[in-house]
């Protein structure tokens, strides 16, 4: 800070120009690494994410524990030894076919529930980031062609959790920190015998590292999903039954997407309402990369959560839904969560009983003051 307070009254600024408005690319391109590098951004969107993704996972891991040995292990119509044979083709590779013992897969299937609870939870996320995203990698080839796609962003998503800071909000992680500086605690070392300056220099390294990572992290997952929307949006452009309004016709007819058929049909009854939807969802789709800028993304978003929910209850697909939900935070900003915390406290506050809210250090309302007793 002191050394832009001294470079900037020798920065020759023309006649007539804005003094607060970089006037050359370079400068321009100075200012957005210094955002890339300072401190990193959308702390409690990654935490929204590593909360979603863990959640979800740990529930997906739940759902398939009574089909877990014919989905992943060794009594798979897949075999480990056909997925074995897949992995010298495709390059992948899973800590599932290492072993083909029960005993083995049993083990790993307890520990991929602990490491997806401790993820959600935020405990050493950086390490629990890599061990997720080992995970997910693992049980995903194990079985590519035994799931519905939905662990496949899931996948992806993990991938770039690991770059990410998504422990800083949230987690058990930053309630260690929280307690460590009120007891007057510093992460570093008052007995190293490396100089002052010297660690001073390693910790602004790291913490420009942390935040180049987190925020290309960021980037690249709001990227991905933009790129995923689009190209859903110009597939479906390409086709006649999207552009006529007769898609979800056909989806709400097909005998393995319905897991509910006399909702299905009940559905399929209204055909001015089902085409409106499918030119929505086309436009919604095409038109989400433009609109993340500006507050029509609100509107925008929440028009994306009902059709993923309609995918999810429909079409009988909730893990690729509350995947694409949960990446769908990516682009809520961070005063939007603070917003949402305090309209639920308030929410809480009301529901409470009068009789529970005691503030800390002070006497309930209906509790008359304490008089001091005198000695007879």
């Amino acid at each position: 800070m002191a050394t832009e307070q001294s470079i900037a009254p020798h920065r020759r600024v023309p006649e007539g120009a804005d003094a607060d408005v970089p006037q050359s690319a370079a400068e321009r391109v100075g200012a957005l690494l210094g955002v890339l590098t300072e401190r990193p951004v959308a702390l409690c969107g990654a935490a929204a994410l590593r909360i979603g993704y863990g959640l979800l996972y740990l529930v997906f891991l739940l759902r398939e524990f009574p089909h877990r040995n014919e989905i992943w292990g060794p009594g798979s119509p897949w075999t480990p030894e056909l997925a074995r044979q897949l992995f010298d083709q495709t390059g992948w590779a899973s800590i599932l076919t290492l072993s083909d013992s029960r005993v083995y897969f049993e083990i790993c299937y307890a520990a991929a529930l602990v490491t997806s609870a401790l993820f959600l939870l935020g405990w050493r996320t950086r390490v629990m980031s890599v061990l997720f995203a080992v995970m997910v990698a693992s049980f995903h080839a194990r079985a590519i062609f035994m799931t519905d796609g939905g662990d496949n962003l899931i996948l992806l998503m993990a991938l770039y959790l690991v770059l990410t800071a998504c422990g800083r909000r949230w987690s058990l992680d930053a309630r260690r920190y929280r307690t460590r500086a009120s007891k007057g605690r510093t992460e570093k070392d008052a007995t190293s015998p490396a100089p002052e300056h010297f660690r001073q220099q390693l910790g602004q390294s790291r913490r420009t590292l942390v935040a180049v990572l987190h925020n290309c992290g960021m980037f690249v997952i709001a990227a991905q999903v933009c790129f995923l929307y689009g190209s859903a949006g110009l597939y479906k452009v390409q086709g006649d039954t999207w552009g006529n309004g007769t898609a979800l016709h056909y989806v709400l007819n097909l005998d393995l997407f319905r897991p509910w058929p006399e909702l299905s049909l009940l559905a399929d009854e209204h055909d001015v309402l089902i085409a409106v939807v499918c030119c929505l969802t086309v436009l919604l789709q095409v038109a989400f990369p433009f609109v993340l800028f500006g507050r029509l993304k609100y509107p925008v978003l929440a028009l994306l959560f009902g059709m993923h929910l309609g995918i999810a209850v429909l079409m009988g697909l909730p893990l690729f839904s509350g995947a694409m939900i949960v990446a769908d935070a990516v682009f809520l900003p961070d005063r939007f969560y603070r917003h949402l915390g305090q309209v639920s406290r308030r929410i809480g506050r009301r529901l409470t009983p009068t009789r529970w809210r005691v503030r800390a250090g002070a006497e309930p309302a209906f509790v008359p003051p304490q008089q001091a007793s005198s000695t007879r």
